[in-house]
């Protein structure tokens, strides 16, 4: 049976090989990042950091925007953690996690386990903030988004759908998951990113309608 570590090692290697080139703001560094954020947080709330880090690299291999559907992606994943010769058990642990942590509109059934908490925080943190803002823009321009509609009601619109604009999806997603979050430790780390976004967007209204362009041209 192979090491964690060089479990870790290959998952890495393959995630990197899966996503390094993605445009789309899913890309090895965002994987990076959750990574970094789900050992953080396994090490504050206590969760197994094996577990939080092999899920947390492959997240986004299997993530359904990226493979022909989630259930292809899921196949992707859960055959190359098998070639690892990984331990049945947690292969279980590590697949219930990927396929329960996206976002989905809200619709996903909650965690069961501290480990997937903590690995849906550490990716819900990475899209707050100034890297949820930039990486907002980033998917936006893939799909050939709008960046603001201020006349277009999209509610009705199904949550996947390309009609719907960049700043809009401040008010379907992003300023609802600091109240979404699972674990305490994540709360207080998404409080600042979450006052980042709502200062953002005052700023990005005063700019859209040109309220403040007497202060822009004063000395």
């Amino acid at each position: 049976m192979p090491s964690h570590e060089s479990i870790i090692h290959s998952a890495e290697q393959f995630a990197k090989l899966q996503l390094e080139r993605d445009p789309s703001g899913h890309d090895w560094w965002h994987v990076h990042r959750v990574r970094q954020l789900a050992l953080e947080l396994a090490r504050s709330e206590g969760a197994d950091p094996f577990i939080c880090e092999l899920a947390a690299l492959l997240h986004d291999v299997a993530d359904e925007k990226l493979n022909e559907s989630k259930e292809a992606g899921l196949r992707k994943v859960r055959d190359w953690l098998s070639d690892q010769r990984i331990e049945p058990e947690a292969i279980r642990f590590v697949m219930t996690i990927i396929a329960t942590m996206s976002y989905n509109g809200g619709k996903n059934p909650p965690m069961e386990t501290l480990e997937g908490k903590v690995v849906q925080d550490a990716d819900r943190l990475d899209a707050l903030g100034a890297m949820g803002i930039a990486r907002t823009f980033l998917y936006s321009g893939f799909k050939g988004q709008l960046l603001h509609d201020p006349d277009g009601n999209f509610d009705d619109l199904d949550y996947r759908s390309n009609r719907k604009t960049a700043i809009y999806h401040f008010y379907e997603k992003l300023l609802k998951l600091k109240d979404l979050l699972n674990t305490d430790t994540a709360k207080r780390m998404a409080a600042n990113r979450h006052r980042f976004m709502e200062s953002f967007l005052t700023q990005f209204y005063k700019e859209w309608d040109m309220v403040d362009y007497k202060d822009e041209l004063e000395p």
